[in-house]
């Protein structure tokens, strides 16, 4: 692995454009009250993510549901709805790679998807995860499609790569299972974006940390997602981030919910507030689960709710509580958010 790693690395600029992943035109104009003309391109420094300034920087957004099953909300509309009524830092296109229709199958499909997110965010000055939501291995699926993703956008600094969402926990080790995986996917991205910010999920639905932080990747500019579901996950997690931030390691939450794991069940608001304060008292950013209208609590959008300009009668309690939370945090930071206007 090491020498497959050095010979990507030695690759550098000569790697060639997957097929379908013509480079973007060049530098594109930020919006100049936006997340992105205050942070610039991010960075990890000193177990954190900071901003062009070296400040640290605590991304809050949402996370799109499952591509394959909620299609309707990876569009321009949803995406600009987000940046200016729930005033977002980031969105997550969380790309299917589970079943029978998701990239896996269907490339160009789901890169479409994925590259509408990201041109969408672009427009808006947010930033934007590409997410690799699989709960199994695929590396060359995951390779093939991250280092599409480099080749059109990886000048662009709105960028960030999470590899792989959520490894099982039955039957997996981080050193033996997950660590190599992360080398060759990251490493094939790092050939062609050799900056932009990647995310390295862990064994057990992205909560290992801790034993990622005794055998760590050897990437620069590398944190690790930490996933939690507020009706099921308590301190003793937080116990096992605290562990890997003290081991040096930068963590960024790109899934939780407010309710169970299960994406259902109540609203969980005390121990949700017990979390929030965590993240905040350690500038971990946080992406909410999830922009979708599936009939269950952790679905921000009830059912059948359309892509853009959504009323307070579209949201669930959920949705309310997440959409109040962030323009709540923007509103903090105005000089990175224009004012937007109530909800109708």
């Amino acid at each position: 692995m090491k020498a497959t790693l050095a010979a990507l690395l030695v690759m550098g600029s000569t790697v060639a454009h997957p097929a379908g992943a013509e480079p973007a035109n060049g530098a594109r104009p930020v919006p100049g009250t936006s997340p992105v003309a205050c942070h610039g391109a991010l960075s990890v420094k000193d177990g954190r993510i900071v901003g062009q300034h070296g400040e640290p920087v605590t991304l809050r957004g949402m996370s799109l549901f499952w591509s394959q099953w909620a299609p309707q909300y990876y569009s321009a509309e949803t995406v600009a709805w987000l940046a200016r009524d729930w005033q977002v830092d980031v969105v997550r296109a969380a790309i299917a790679a589970e079943g029978t229709d998701s990239a896996r199958q269907h490339f160009e499909r789901e890169f479409a998807k994925a590259s509408a997110v990201v041109d969408a965010a672009v427009a808006n000055g947010i930033y934007v995860i590409v997410d690799w939501h699989a709960h199994r291995a695929h590396p060359e699926e995951a390779e093939r499609f991250l280092t599409a993703i480099a080749a059109r956008y990886g000048h662009l600094p709105n960028l960030i790569y999470e590899d792989w969402n959520e490894p099982l926990r039955d039957g997996v080790e981080w050193s033996r299972d997950v660590k190599s995986y992360h080398e060759r996917v990251l490493g094939a991205v790092r050939a062609i974006d050799p900056d932009n910010l990647v995310i390295a999920g862990s064994p057990s639905w992205s909560q290992d940390v801790d034993e990622a932080a005794h055998d760590p990747l050897p990437f620069a500019n590398l944190a690790y997602t930490l996933h939690y579901y507020a009706g099921t996950h308590r301190q003793e997690l937080r116990d096992k981030a605290d562990a890997a931030r003290a081991k040096g390691l930068a963590l960024l939450v790109t899934e939780f919910g407010v309710v169970d794991a299960d994406g259902d069940g109540p609203i969980a608001l005390e121990e949700s507030e017990r979390w929030w304060a965590w993240d905040e008292a350690h500038d971990i950013g946080w992406m909410a689960w999830s922009i979708g209208d599936r009939d269950e609590s952790s679905a921000a959008l009830r059912p059948g709710t359309a892509p853009a300009k959504w009323t307070e009668s579209d949201l669930t309690e959920g949705g309310k509580l997440l959409r109040a939370r962030l323009r709540a945090a923007a509103s903090r930071n105005p000089a990175c958010h224009a004012s937007a206007p109530g909800i109708r």
